[in-house]
């Protein structure tokens, strides 16, 4: 590319990866109809972004947003989001030469829920390690970071960053409605010792903030497979369960989702990642308590019905995502999903879960 001139016209594709320098006018016209294309289907969504996302037959589902940044938060609401499925809080620590203070992290956390006023914003305590740093903070070399000391296990480690950002949550508690969700939770004993925790901060801020909320509802994503196996014993200790389905997938088949030579055995359709969902999915209904699923599993609007169908009525993406999986949502019935989903556990393969998918998606009239 130190060839490329100020001169030169130059086309990138997001979705495959490629770059093309001075392209014929073969290749132009090409984009130039997808690009057509593209923009009519977004003037065509448009319509849905703020009506709800219900089934032919009235079953509701909740279509929250991923976000990372206070950005995030317009587009959030420009797609129609219903809240805020998963604040990644690290993305503030990771724009600093330092850790915020619990005043710091507290101004932002209000900004967040005064934007989503009477919805629940579930804000994931700090996920660092594995291929997420922090250029101030030090890390020990590790042969495999992924599985390594990360997420939870940080903060209970260095429980005095853990307690910064307890303190700065509900310190800003009283502007909305939010959640702390907890990443990488594998056991009961994390859970009892955050609740300990918790309990102590909120003794230490109860104090100085007014209105500073005495119970904020905690949950756990479901990211490894200790704790879809661990799942019952799990659920009574928290309010609610998410299944992050990125690293779940990861963690399931020992394939690293960023590497290229096993990108093929990455499947958020293996049997073995579908009924460890529909797993989580039965033991959270059974007691009563709600699942989520975020992760870009469920920005495929195939998959979002694939999940509606084995019980999950609460999804959390990335907020453009939301108005395709929303139209797709309201043309279909929780039957047809149930069937669906129904066929699709059945397969004892990769291969013949994509005949059925395949099936299903010509039958449906899906893109």
């Amino acid at each position: 590319m130190d060839a490329v001139d100020v001169k030169d016209q130059i086309i990138v594709d997001g979705t495959s990866g490629h770059v093309y320098l001075n392209p014929d006018t073969s290749v132009v016209r090409e984009y130039e109809r997808l690009e057509r294309e593209q923009a009519g289907r977004q003037k065509e969504q448009e319509e849905f972004n703020h009506l709800p996302a219900v089934t032919t037959d009235g079953c509701q589902i909740t279509l929250s947003a991923n976000i990372g940044l206070i950005s995030d938060l317009r587009v959030a609401h420009l797609h129609g989001a219903e809240g805020v499925g998963l604040y990644r809080t690290e993305f503030p620590y990771m724009a600093r030469q330092s850790f915020p203070d619990r005043h710091e992290q507290a101004a932002i956390y209000r900004k967040i829920l005064e934007a989503f006023p009477g919805q629940p914003v579930n804000i994931r305590t700090l996920d660092i390690g594995g291929d997420k740093r922090l250029t101030y903070f030090e890390f020990p070399h590790e042969d495999n970071p992924f599985l390594g000391w990360r997420s939870i296990r940080i903060s209970l480690d260095r429980q005095d960053i853990f307690r910064e950002q307890l303190a700065g949550i509900l310190m800003a508690s009283p502007a909305g409605q939010p959640t702390i969700m907890l990443p990488m939770v594998s056991s009961v004993d994390e859970i009892r010792t955050v609740r300990g925790i918790i309990r102590s901060v909120q003794q230490e801020v109860s104090g100085t903030i007014p209105g500073a909320a005495c119970t904020i509802p905690l949950g756990i994503m479901i990211e490894v497979p200790a704790a879809v196996q661990n799942i019952d014993f799990l659920l009574p200790e928290v309010d609610y369960v998410s299944i992050g389905t990125n690293d779940l997938i990861q963690y399931t088949l020992a394939a690293d989702r960023n590497n290229p030579l096993v990108r093929t055995c990455y499947n958020p359709r293996h049997p073995a990642v579908l009924h460890s969902v529909k797993r989580v999915a039965d033991s959270a209904n059974r007691a009563g308590k709600k699942v989520s699923v975020c992760g870009e599993m469920a920005a495929d609007p195939l998959n979002a019905l694939l999940l509606i169908g084995m019980g999950i009525h609460e999804f959390s993406l990335a907020a453009p995502n939301i108005p395709t999986v929303k139209q797709v949502i309201r043309n279909h019935s929780l039957d047809e999903c149930r069937l669906f989903s129904d066929r699709v556990l059945k397969c004892p393969s990769v291969a013949d879960v994509e005949e059925v998918v395949e099936r299903y998606r010509r039958r449906s009239g899906l893109s």
